[in-house]
This record gives structure tokens, C-alpha cells and sequence, in this order.
């Protein structure tokens, strides 16, 4: 009997809140609660409101078990947004529904001010003022950014006429506390999940072997490439820079880049998969970002929900490209500063996107000056390879500033680059990380082969017998189980 309550006791820890131990897409806990929680989606497929229930139950508890007590301003969010909606529809003058903009965009980015930044800005004004600041026990929700920006952009779209305000709390509920893009992305739209959950679509065999496919396309992605290159060779350098050479420092960069897309990309193949197992269908959120040929290339193919976020709600409304080339200049540096600050209370942050920016405007003025810049004079191969060499290094050079925990940091790997290269080292660099290498080459030649490969194994997937499916996703699972790190790793973009 004790041994049964002491089960018990064991599984109920599990379940609760464990700041260390949130539930992961790449963890086995998540593949037993999502086993049983498909089965039970899938008998309620003829129900709605109970799917709906049922969803939006899971939907918090995967919030809770990353945020706490937290969950519930995730679900104050959803009622403010569907009340703040369903008053901006009732609107008949353009000011009242201004005025309702203004209240929503004041709580969301009132919430990201006070969990975010609130330290930053009161350290920074300590610092000038000469006065010293113990910082405030702020904890960050869980993928704040993510669910504030999809109700900001609820809420503009009503406000522009492009939706109407969603007249069913629960559908809104669902959509916003969605959990396979809850906490990393991608940026889900409104007006592109609404309708589809209005719908109450059923998933098809091809929309469930192609959420298998990226499923296990993002595991091999996080757990065999991003995982293992950091913390046998990224986290290492990044730490202490100063121990090793200008040519360690130099892979290092190159390995944070790929770690950065496997980890991030992988998670949105990830969340991406889940949701058409379910039946949904989101845009993708990377298209092969280090093909590349220029650093406006770079940001239409990386990151794209968040991209495209910015373009349409703060760069187009700044007045993007339509008043010359300074204030287009100026727009685009505003826009790539707040992106960069939205990643965290961070100077580096900060200056990482003032860096984004720069290269955005410095690009588009050298478009005038250097034919191979033109997109007309880029077919030849050899201009192709010469954009994307530069453009991939210039944005690894720039991305040193978002993983370096300071400037001083920086300075030290710039010294060693610069000062301390040492090619010579490259054989004994070849035999000591000889996986860690065949892994980032292994990800760059994946990366680079043409998309119509990945089309093709797709297909061959789809077209295989279920047993087939089965087999392959149960080998993945064994690989990964057998790569994985001792320790479980968060996804990077959690703290964001």
C-alpha cells in the first residue's frame, strides 16, 4: 500500500510545476501526455464545445507546467481580447474604436513592459542617476511575446476592417491558448487560424503523415544537431572565448547560427506537426534562411511569422518605403531596434538589432552602386556563392551580439579572431570535434540541397504504408533517445 502511494506521490510531482522541468516537445513525458491527449481529441472530433474544452484544458495545463500560476493571465488575456473585440465591433466612430486599440495595446504591452524590461529601464535610469538597484524578483511568463503579439494583431485587424471580432469565447479561447505555438511560435494570425477553428476540421491521412514528417524533422533538428553541437562545443567556447583560438572562436559562431535555425526551426516543424495532427494548418516559419543572397533575403526567410508581424504592424504603419530613402532608412532601423529589443531586456539585444538594421539599409543602398547586389545580376553561380558566403557570414558575425552575455565578451572573441587566429589548428580542431563537425556539415549540405529533395522524401513518406510511418518514427524516436543530452535542453526562444 505505501508503495502504491509513494507512485502516486511520484507521478503527481511529475505533473506539477517544475521550473526546471517544463513540458517539452522533446521530452518523454510530452509523448505520453500528448499519446493519450490525441486519443481522447479524436473521440471528441463530433463534439465540439467538449474538443473545445477539452483543448483549451490541455492548452493551460502545457502553459502551467512552463509558467505557473501564470496560465492565468494567459486566460485574462483571452478575455479582455474577446470583450475589448467584440466593443471595437460595436464601434460606429472611428476614435471609440481607437480608443479600444489603445486599451488593448496598453495591457499587452504594459505586461511585456513589467515582465520584460521593467528591470532594464529602472537599472539604466540606477546607472545614470549613479544609484544602486538590487533588480526586482520578476519571473517571465512562458512565451509572453508570442500570445501578446497574436492579440495585438486581433486586435488591429479588427480595428482595420480586415476581421470581424470572433463572437464565440470559446473559439477565441482555443485559438489563443493553442499550445503547440504557445510558447516559441510561430506568430499564428487570427484571421488565419480563426476560420480553420470555426471550421472544426478533421485531420486527413496526408495532413497526419506530413505532421509526422516535420515532427521528426524538428526532433533530429533540436535534439541530434542543436543540442549536441552546443553543449559539446558552442556553450564551451561562448563561456570562455579567451582560452581558445581565433579559428575555435570562428566555428563556434558558425555552430551558434546552425544550433540557433535547428533549435528554433525545429521547434516550429515541431509545433507545425502537432497542429496538423490536430487538423490546422499554419504557414511555414523558415525557408532555408542561409541560402540567402542578401541580408533582406536573410529576414523574408527567417523567422518569417515574426518578420512579417513587423512589417505589417510597425514598419508599414511607420510609413515604410513610401516617404524616400531616409526616412524608409529610418523606418527600418526603428522596426529591426524593437525587434531586436523584443527578444529581451537586453543592451545586446538592442545593439544586435541596430546591427539587423544597419545591414538592411546598407543593403539596399549598395543595390545602387554593386550589379552583383541586383537581384537581375544574381543568376550567375558564382555571384550566387559570393552573396551567400557574405550575407551568412555577415549574419553570424551580427549574431554573436545575440548569444554574448556582454560587450566585454565580444571584445575578447573579436581580439581572438583578429589577433590570435591560428589556422594551424585545424587538424588537431578536426580530430577533436570530428562529430561535432560532420554534424554542422551535415546540417549545412541538408540546408543547401534543393527543396525539391525534401518535397520528394515527403512524398515517399506519404506515400509508404502506415506500418512503414510507424517503423520510421519509432527509429527517429530510438535515435534521438540514444543522441540526447543527460540533460533535457528548453528551446531557446522559451525565454522569449
Amino acid at each position: 500500500m505505501s508503495e502504491n502511494f509513494l507512485n502516486i506521490d511520484k507521478l503527481i510531482n511529475v505533473l506539477k510545476y517544475d521550473q526546471l522541468n517544463p513540458l517539452l516537445f522533446n521530452t518523454g513525458l510530452f509523448l505520453i501526455l500528448f499519446v493519450i491527449f490525441i486519443t481522447i481529441y479524436q473521440m471528441l472530433r463530433r463534439w465540439r464545445t467538449l474538443k473545445f474544452l477539452f483543448v483549451i484544458a490541455f492548452s493551460l495545463y502545457f502553459y502551467y507546467k512552463s509558467s505557473a500560476e501564470y496560465c492565468f493571465i494567459l486566460l485574462g488575456v483571452c478575455i479582455s481580447d474577446y470583450l475589448l473585440g467584440l466593443l471595437m465591433g460595436r464601434c460606429s466612430h472611428r476614435w471609440l474604436k481607437r480608443l479600444v486599440l489603445l486599451v488593448n495595446l496598453t495591457l499587452n504591452l504594459g505586461m511585456l513592459v513589467y515582465f520584460k524590461y521593467l528591470n532594464l529601464l529602472i537599472d539604466t535610469i540606477a546607472n545614470f542617476s549613479g544609484q544602486h538597484f538590487d533588480a526586482l524578483n520578476i519571473i517571465l511568463p512562458a512565451g509572453i511575446s508570442f500570445f501578446t503579439f497574436r492579440s495585438i494583431s486581433y486586435m488591429v485587424d479588427i480595428y482595420r476592417g480586415h476581421i470581424q471580432p470572433c463572437r464565440d469565447f470559446l473559439a477565441y479561447t482555443f485559438y489563443l491558448t493553442f499550445f503547440p505555438p504557445l510558447l516559441a511560435g510561430p506568430v499564428v494570425r487570427a484571421k488565419d487560424m480563426l476560420p480553420q477553428v470555426a471550421e472544426n476540421p478533421v485531420a486527413s491521412r496526408v495532413m497526419v503523415s506530413e505532421g509526422l514528417f516535420l515532427i521528426m524533422c524538428g526532433l533530429i533538428k533540436k535534439v541530434i544537431v542543436a543540442d549536441f553541437i552546443s553543449a559539446n562545443f558552442v556553450d564551451r567556447i561562448y563561456d570562455n572565448p579567451a582560452l581558445y583560438t581565433g579559428f575555435e572562436v570562428m566555428m563556434a559562431v558558425y555552430g551558434f547560427v546552425i544550433q540557433l535555425y535547428c533549435d528554433f526551426s525545429g521547434y516550429s516543424d515541431m509545433a507545425i506537426g502537432l497542429a496538423l495532427l490536430m487538423g490546422y494548418q499554419f504557414l511555414d516559419n523558415f525557408n532555408a534562411p542561409f541560402k540567402s543572397q542578401s541580408p533582406t533575403e536573410f529576414w523574408r526567410r527567417w523567422h518569417i511569422s515574426l518578420s512579417t508581424w513587423l512589417r505589417d504592424y510597425l514598419y508599414i504603419p511607420l510609413g515604410g518605403s513610401r516617404h524616400g530613402s531616409t526616412r524608409r532608412g529610418a523606418n527600418l532601423m526603428t522596426t529591426m531596434v524593437l525587434g531586436g529589443l523584443w527578444h529581451g531586456a537586453s543592451w545586446m539585444f538592442l545593439i544586435w538589432g541596430g546591427i539587423q538594421g544597419g545591414l538592411l539599409v546598407g543593403h539596399k543602398a549598395l543595390k545602387s552602386v554593386l550589379p552583383a547586389v541586383r537581384p537581375e545580376n544574381r543568376n550567375k553561380a558564382w555571384r550566387r556563392a559570393l552573396n551567400i558566403f557574405i550575407t551568412f557570414n555577415l549574419i553570424a558575425l551580427s549574431f554573436i551580439f545575440f548569444r554574448a552575455e556582454s560587450l566585454d565578451k565580444v571584445g575578447v572573441m573579436w581580439q581572438t579572431v583578429t589577433t590570435n587566429f591560428h589556422p594551424e589548428v585545424a587538424p588537431q580542431f578536426l580530430e577533436g570535434y570530428l562529430a561535432i563537425v560532420l554534424i554542422m556539415v551535415g546540417a549545412l549540405l541538408v540546408h543547401f540541397a534543393p527543396s525539391s529533395w525534401t518535397t520528394k522524401a515527403k512524398s515517399l513518406y506519404h506515400a509508404a504504408p502506415l506500418l512503414i510511418q510507424a517503423l520510421i518514427l519509432a527509429l527517429v524516436i530510438l535515435v534521438v533517445i540514444q543522441t540526447r543530452q543527460s540533460d533535457v535542453m528548453p528551446f531557446i526562444y522559451f525565454k522569449y
